[in-house]
């Protein structure tokens, strides 16, 4: 009786026919990875001239401080992921103002969309992922336990617009996510 070979799934590097780039490719059946980039979501949340940070809880960079951010979840939108991301890391109920920046890091294939916001309730706790959270004057940032660089010129982009109003981007008509039943795609 002739032993059946399993099959291996895309472990193969290679430039599939048609693309210009290596990816994981599987060799008995064709099927290719595309590994793109992650969309960071987050927010600059202001109250009172104070601004909310989170001590880490997790890695990278455990015990510093950073904005309330992290991963866009499956359906949801920036906006969403901001809001949850504000909750899941510092109990915060924001607002969002509108959209602060947009930080391309390809070192980490990531892009950032940072919101800024507005803290609706003074209530605020650490989450899961955060070992602390505090409103910090300007004066009282700490500057050298920030722990991404991205979080530096989001708080210096903040500080730079002042009072003004952050970019407000085109976004979907309302209600319309893009399904084929509401005429879009």
């Amino acid at each position: 009786m002739a032993e059946q070979r399993k099959p291996r799934g895309p472990v193969d590097r290679t430039v599939p026919p048609g693309d210009n780039r290596e990816r994981l490719v599987c060799g008995d059946c064709g099927y290719i990875v595309y590994d793109n980039p992650k969309i960071v979501v987050g927010s600059v949340v202001r109250h009172r001239g104070r601004y909310l940070l989170c001590r880490r809880a997790i890695e990278p960079r455990i015990g510093f401080w950073t904005l309330p951010a992290g991963y866009m979840e499956l359906n949801e939108t920036t906006e969403a992921g901001a809001l949850r991301e504000a909750w899941e890391e510092a109990q915060a109920r924001i607002e969002i103002e509108g959209l602060l920046a947009i930080y391309n890091i390809p070192r980490l294939s990531q892009v950032q969309l940072i919101y800024r916001a507005r803290l609706l309730d003074e209530a605020i706790a650490p989450g899961p992922e955060s070992r602390e959270v505090g409103l910090f004057s300007w004066d009282d940032i700490p500057w050298n336990e920030i722990a991404f660089p991205s979080v530096n010129w989001s708080l210096d982009a903040d500080r730079t617009l002042g009072d003004g109003v952050p970019f407000r981007p085109v976004t979907n008509p309302p209600g319309n996510v893009g399904n084929l039943t509401q005429g879009g795609l």
